[in-house]
């Protein structure tokens, strides 16, 4: 079975990419034995603003604490601005895992402004990773913004990484844009050489015997892959970019159905984690049997197969199949066999 996939221009051995997470991808070792286990690409774990300005701030305030103590300290040190500073450790991080691993090595920054990502952008580059992956993370909360400014926002992100670097730019989006659609053809149009569908965030929860308000990790359920794979079968063939799933894959026929999706990719995480990183094995195994039942050749004979463009029933991923799915639903409780009544109930 030829397994082989392309995704933004990387030539990869099969569609099954482990996803970013740092329990996974922050030690070098665990790099290796994905590879290994079957990966065929690792995205790296984010690498935050918030880290970056805090660098910054630590940066600015050893250049300039004490320094009008003494008149022939005022220009001791350069200015600030003209330090590029980064996470050091992040960047050895990419060197490292290229040095072990022949498989290609995604970064990816998790930002919403444009900030230092520019420079940074660079120094990820020269560092040698193959790609990167810009995980804007933006829950807008101020009422007098409007979404097209939001969505402006990403576009600008995007245009500025876009002319900075030459490696390729994936954008991990979210799905709550007033038109998906539109957003991802935009985002194709500014240059991104491929989309990942879609960020999980993660929803703070309420401590009720403490009353605050804390983080509150839970992992995909396959339940979760539903909404990715809707919007996969909608944009294949008709943006310029890559796609790629994520959230919710857990089994074999999961990435069978995102690849007949459009899926170009899969990211796995949470399966990952629940079963360990030979797990992969299990899921590379688990295409090969149900390929040869039903007698495909290649993964790309598969993509793109069930999309909207190439389905049998195009209006099945639309508005008529919510009709569809309410009229044709049977409540579980009606396929139980409720006990006759008693003579008193029935005399009530």
């Amino acid at each position: 079975m030829d397994l082989s996939t392309t995704y933004m221009g990387m030539a990869l051995k099969s569609p099954l990419v482990v996803g970013s997470c740092a329990p996974l991808t922050e030690e070098i070792d665990n790099i290796k034995k994905m590879e290994d286990s079957g990966a065929a690409a690792v995205v790296l774990h984010s690498f935050f603003e918030e880290q970056l300005r805090q660098e910054q701030l630590e940066l600015h305030h050893h250049l300039t604490h004490g320094t009008e103590s003494f008149a022939e300290a005022l220009t001791y040190f350069p200015e600030p601005e003209i330090f590029h500073v980064g996470s050091q450790e992040y960047l050895d991080h990419i060197r490292t895992s290229k040095e072990i691993v022949d498989i290609p090595i995604i970064a990816s920054i998790n930002g919403s402004t444009l900030g230092g990502w520019l420079d940074y952008s660079q120094q990820i580059e020269q560092a040698g990773a193959d790609a990167l992956e810009l995980n804007i993370y933006y829950v807008p909360t101020d009422l007098d913004i409007p979404g097209g400014e939001i969505e402006q926002n990403y576009l600008d992100i995007l245009k500025a990484v876009k002319s900075e670097i030459n490696i390729p730019i994936a954008v991990k989006l979210s799905p709550y844009f007033s038109n998906m659609a539109n957003m991802a053809k935009r985002l194709g149009e500014t240059g991104a050489d491929g989309l990942v569908l879609f960020n999980r965030f993660y929803q703070p929860d309420i401590d009720l015997n403490n009353l605050e308000v804390y983080p509150n990790v839970l992992l995909s359920t396959p339940h979760a892959m539903r909404l990715p794979m809707r919007w996969l079968a909608i944009l294949y063939g008709k943006i310029e970019a890559d796609l790629a799933a994520t959230s919710g894959i857990h089994h074999p026929t999961d990435v069978i159905k995102m690849v007949m999706a459009g899926a170009k990719v899969t990211q796995v995480v949470s399966a990952l984690l629940r079963h360990g990183i030979h797990y992969l094995t299990t899921l590379e195994e688990g295409m090969r049997n149900w390929m040869e039942e039903n007698e495909y050749e290649s993964i790309q004979q598969m993509q793109g197969s069930l999309s909207q463009l190439h389905c049998p029933d195009p209006t099945a991923f639309e508005r008529s199949q919510y009709m569809k799915a309410l009229q044709t639903y049977a409540p579980i409780w009606r396929s139980v066999q409720t006990p006759p009544l008693s003579p008193l109930t029935q005399e009530n």
